[in-house]
């Protein structure tokens, strides 16, 4: 059974899908996703201890050893990666049943798991496959799931929201076929480890070279890299707020894990950063969204938007680190996109418990907000806190190593900006804090949290925000680890 946890770690979500459209109640279904989603999540874990201890997991589906078949590998920087997707789809689905009886049409609540486990099979199928088009496979199926979530919102504007991810997500994922296509036609080959063999003595080659291109354009465009990022702040808006919470802790990430992946794994680092010179793209894009996203978040006056805008900011951050071409710089990426989707999940689930007690997250319905839901707020203020980073938070320590990273490379014009820009998150972090704390409560208003099962779920989110702010070296290590078997120079 051990040998086929990769494969388990597709199936299960794929399996349980269908089957979840099959029951008859949506109670039903909630309670198989969920089931699912902890079994996933148990995989991801063993898996994760695996990697540990072998530093790498290899499977072959079938039988067939590639270039026919399919090989799935699961290595240090994946499995790390399937921890926080399957994590955060195990942590969230137990609270899904309270979000989308208030956010959901009761016809559409079955076919919401549904949706939920085919985007978590994309997620993870794109985490461990080891072949660049059934990368694509799964990564349309995330996507085709994705469109589908954000318009099942209540909410007229998220058909809307959903028909412009649509739009652009299927010129990202275009943009990517034909990079795949084009490597393809030079190399007669889609396994990952064979193109790494194969491209260097083709790196002189055009299709090569527009092949790069082209994958990190579409790549861009999934990972809402500035300015490719317009499709993100009306999807996260509208969604409902626990499709928001899961894809702001997840789905930006898996971009991030596919530019990575092509970077090191198939076309090679000295291709990438020496010859094509992708850092003098990645590094100014990246600062432009940290400083751009943060700017637009403080003037936003629905929250779900303002956190959406600061991701926009965050991937800025992620896109440079990698830009700049160095071991820090990955470990920097790694370590900041784990570490933002822990503090991202938890303030966009204080936006969905806000929303349940008083149907919006507009920051008007914020006032005197400190009082009535106490523990709701609580978390925004350490998560927010994180987001600045502030010391014994996941973001304190995303930022040291986002900066170390820059001075590695002898860019201490780029530490400067992070700092510069990191700074602006704590207007947008006050605003709602002012707002909550110092303003009065409407007249009337009495103390009432979310229920426990979302609240308690947000909590978890929260502490693990310091829980990995203090004990560091879990994902520095791991990141460290990732950094060397992917060849990142020093």
């Amino acid at each position: 059974m051990v040998q086929h946890l990769p494969a388990l770690q597709i199936a299960v979500p794929l399996i349980a899908a269908p089957v979840c459209a099959l029951l008859v109640q949506s109670r039903l279904a909630g309670l198989f996703a969920t089931a699912a989603a902890w079994l996933t999540f148990a995989i991801a874990i063993a898996l994760f201890l695996n990697v540990l201890g072998l530093g790498f997991v290899w499977y072959e589906m079938g039988g067939w050893a590639p270039p026919l078949g399919i090989g799935l590998v699961v290595d240090p920087m994946s499995a790390l990666l399937l921890v926080l997707v399957s994590g955060m789809a195990a942590i969230i689905m137990p609270a899904v049943p309270l979000g989308i009886g208030v956010e959901v049409a009761p016809r559409a609540q079955r076919l919401f798991y549904t949706l939920a486990l085919l985007a978590l099979t994309g997620m993870l199928g794109i985490v461990v496959t080891g072949d660049v088009f059934n990368l694509y496979v799964f990564l349309e199926i995330s996507s085709l799931a994705s469109y589908a979530l954000v318009a099942t919102a209540n909410d007229r504007r998220a058909s809307k929201a959903a028909f412009s991810y649509l739009a652009l997500g299927t010129v990202g994922a275009t943009f990517i076929l034909i990079g795949i296509g084009l490597i393809y036609m030079v190399t007669g080959t889609l396994n990952m480890s064979d193109l790494a063999v194969r491209l260097p003595a083709l790196w002189h080659l055009a299709p090569v070279q527009a092949s790069l291109a082209f994958i990190l354009v579409g790549a861009g465009i999934k990972f809402a890299l500035f300015p490719a990022h317009v499709w993100m702040p009306n999807a996260y808006t509208y969604a409902p707020s626990l499709v928001s919470a899961f894809f702001g802790a997840t789905a930006t990430k898996v971009g991030a894990y596919i530019l990575i992946r092509f970077i090191y794994n198939v076309f090679g680092a000295e291709f990438a950063f020496v010859d094509m010179r992708i850092g003098w793209v990645l590094i100014p894009l990246g600062i432009a969204g940290a400083f751009v996203g943060s700017l637009v978040a403080i003037w936003q006056n629905d929250l779900r938007r303002m956190l959406a805008y600061s991701s926009v900011a965050q991937v800025g951050y992620i896109a440079a680190a990698i830009g700049y071409g160095n071991q820090d710089g990955l470990v920097a990426a790694i370590v900041h996109a784990f570490n933002h989707g822990l503090m991202k999940g938890a303030l966009f689930l204080v936006m969905a418990c806000v929303i349940m007690r008083l149907g919006n997250a507009n920051l008007e319905t914020f006032r005197g907000l400190g009082r009535r839901m106490p523990i709701t707020m609580a978390c925004f203020v350490v998560a927010g806190l994180s987001m600045i980073g502030v010391p014994f938070t996941v973001g304190f320590v995303s930022k040291w190593y986002l900066i170390a990273g820059a001075l590695r490379a002898d860019l201490w014009p780029v530490a400067v900006l992070i700092v510069l820009s990191s700074l602006l998150a704590i207007i947008y972090i006050w605003r709602v804090v002012e707002v909550a704390y110092f303003q009065p409560p409407p007249e009337g208003a009495g103390r009432s949290e979310a229920p426990a099962m979302l609240l308690g779920t947000t909590v978890l989110l929260t502490v693990l925000c310091v829980v990995f702010g203090i004990a560091t070296r879990f994902t520095v290590n791991v990141a460290d680890v990732a950094a060397v078997m992917l060849g990142a120079p020093l």
